[in-house]
């Protein structure tokens, strides 16, 4: 089971997804599993051996076009409802309500104090 407050997940949010593949599959020899996602684009989960060990994700239609590709990192948390209002009494920010993800968990997208976006999530596993 996932361990609250640790960092959970990392993924890529790029413009060209096969050069990143291409670039991560030579430099660090990640393989690459398409996963199908609403509207007709596919997430690949970069695979080390057998270990699933980030994502990958056309940017496009999710952030601003003006937003360069970054890796985004999500931290577990035990839940995410409950968390949310400890966010924002901090000085945090909901950026996008909590949805879920069958399979993987309830996500929400957030900002801490300082502005910096991160996901938090409860992970179903």
């Amino acid at each position: 089971m996932a361990q609250h407050g640790k960092f959970y997940w990392n993924e890529l949010m790029t413009d060209d997804v096969e050069k990143a593949k291409a670039f991560y599959g030579a430099t660090l020899g990640w393989s690459f599993a398409e996963m199908p996602m609403d509207g007709g684009k596919s997430y690949y989960v970069a695979m080390l051996g057998e270990e699933p060990v980030a994502g990958l994700m056309d940017k496009s239609d999710i952030v601003p076009a003006t937003v360069p590709p970054h890796w985004f990192s999500y931290i577990n948390v035990d839940n995410v409802e409950q968390r949310l209002e400890l966010l924002k009494q901090n000085g945090g920010q909901v950026v996008r309500e909590p949805f879920d993800v069958p399979g993987i968990g309830r996500i929400a997208i957030v900002s801490d104090a300082t502005g910096a976006f991160m996901g938090w999530m409860t992970s179903a596993q």
